[in-house]
């Protein structure tokens, strides 16, 4: 770290404090000084007096947080200048000291201020870390959305506060979640996956909360609940909006107690587990309409996550494909490929089942393929049906658009949409033939002709 102060006294006692919690201790005097010590050295926390005789060090604090804005700043003031103080918060300070201040009160700061450091220093390396990796059960995409995506979990991962996780069907919340409790601090503790959705109503609160020894006839012995079995891991709610309004209050009541109280139980029992929620419905709307408790929607929104639809991060459609056909390649084969007419219909496609459908679409495929290229043809019905439909619309565009007197000149009347049979099949051959690359075998059969005809169409209009 570095102090700069240019009353001596200050600093050597600020430098002082800072050696004994065992800082590596830079100073300057002044404030040339301490530009040209950081030019060569940047620091991990920087100790910046502002004074009204060196107003300067706002200066440099802009330029400084520009360059290195993974520093840690603290200022020190007088309170003649806690409006420099605040000017200087804007610009990026993180905490300051009012002048004069007692060496336990910089001991305090500089403590959180080496915690900071740490933490922001481990959500880099976890950010990264998200980014470049592969392989089975991980996040991929380098996305705008899902750059956002990593900035927020390597922020939570190290955090104990509840996190509700937010997407449509498919898009990987309980994945996220994995990543949440792998990446945080009790990574070696249980992960357990809870989908409300598929408890039984009538056993959901003994199969949550457990109950003790003659809770309930025929309970000869106590059953611990999952939401104890985690011990210190984590808990992850799927699903939440399914959880009946009663056990909605139960839940509360473990978020703010910190303890489980099972059925038939006089007391809790202190609850050590993180928790996670998921849904992929409106929560806020149910809240309004009364069908999800406000309390337990801010108890467990305490930071929130939501996980972008593959419909918005297209660009990520080609690193999923790979990654999905290299998972369904059998050991010891070649690896699967993909046609380009197959690569650009999954780009183009909407995927309202989100990643999930897109692994379910290259199983699919790659089952019914007897090579190494994943083609249109192997794809589920729905992809080919969604070629088939925006070929359809290209058509009905083609021809609402033709000009009336290219019309005229075949002898038709001017202004009318009217187009000889013969024409309109033409059109269509041409240009299935051009969308597919060149094609013809998988036109004609998009086209529902034979090939053989659609050789023969060729030959009438010139084509060989």
């Amino acid at each position: 770290m570095m102090v700069v102060e240019d009353e001596l006294s200050v600093r050597n006692a600020c430098a002082e404090v800072a050696r004994r919690m065992g800082f590596v201790v830079h100073c300057a005097g002044d404030l040339a000084e301490a530009q040209d010590a950081l030019k060569q050295q940047p620091v991990d926390i920087l100790l910046l007096d502002l004074t009204p005789q060196n107003g300067a060090a706002l200066t440099l604090l802009e330029e400084f947080k520009l360059l290195h804005p993974e520093t840690v700043v603290l200022v020190m003031t007088a309170f003649a200048t806690v409006e420099s103080a605040v000017e200087a918060m804007r610009l990026g300070a993180n905490d300051y000291l009012p002048k004069p201040f007692a060496l336990h009160d910089l001991q305090t700061v500089l403590t959180h201020a080496a915690q900071r450091r740490q933490v922001d220093i481990a959500s880099r390396n976890l950010r990264e870390k998200l980014r470049a990796q592969s392989g089975e059960g991980r996040l991929i995409g380098t996305s705008p959305g899902m750059e956002k995506l990593y900035r927020i979990l390597s922020k939570v991962a190290f955090s104990s506060h509840p996190v509700l996780i937010l997407g449509e069907s498919g898009t990987g919340k309980e994945l996220v979640a994995r990543e949440i409790h792998s990446n945080g601090p009790h990574a070696d503790q249980p992960f357990i996956p809870i989908d409300c959705g598929s408890l039984a109503p009538a056993l959901m609160e003994s199969e949550l909360f457990g109950y003790v020894k003659g809770a309930f006839p025929g309970a000869n012995r106590g059953k611990e609940g999952l939401l104890m079995s985690a011990a210190a891991g984590t808990i992850f709610l799927s699903e939440i909006a399914d959880l009946p309004m009663e056990l909605q209050f139960k839940l509360l009541r473990v978020l703010q107690e910190k303890e489980v109280r099972p059925v038939g139980a006089a007391n809790g029992v202190p609850m050590h587990a993180r928790i996670l929620a998921a849904s992929s419905r409106n929560l806020s709307l149910m809240v309004e309409q009364g069908h999800f408790r406000k309390d337990l929607y801010f108890g467990l929104n305490v930071v929130n996550i939501k996980i972008p639809p593959l419909r918005e991060r297209r660009q990520d459609i080609p690193m999923l494909a790979a990654h999905f056909a290299e998972r369904m390649r059998p050991a010891g084969e070649p690896a699967y490929t993909f046609s380009d007419v197959a690569l650009r219909l999954m780009s183009e496609y909407d995927w309202p089942g989100n990643v999930r459908e897109m692994e379910t679409a290259i199983q699919h495929a790659s089952t019914l393929t007897s090579g190494r290229v994943l083609d249109l043809d192997h794809m589920p019905s729905q992809l080919q049906e969604h070629l088939l439909q925006t070929q359809r619309e290209a058509h009905a565009e083609e021809g609402r658009a033709a000009d009336s007197d290219g019309l005229q000149a075949q002898g038709f009347a001017g202004g009318l949409d009217i187009y000889p049979i013969a024409e309109l099949e033409k059109q269509a051959i041409l240009s299935s033939i051009q969308k597919l690359n060149g094609d013809k075998l998988m036109a004609a059969k998009l086209l529902g002709i034979g090939k053989t005809t659609l050789y023969r169409k060729l030959k009438e209009y010139g084509f060989e």
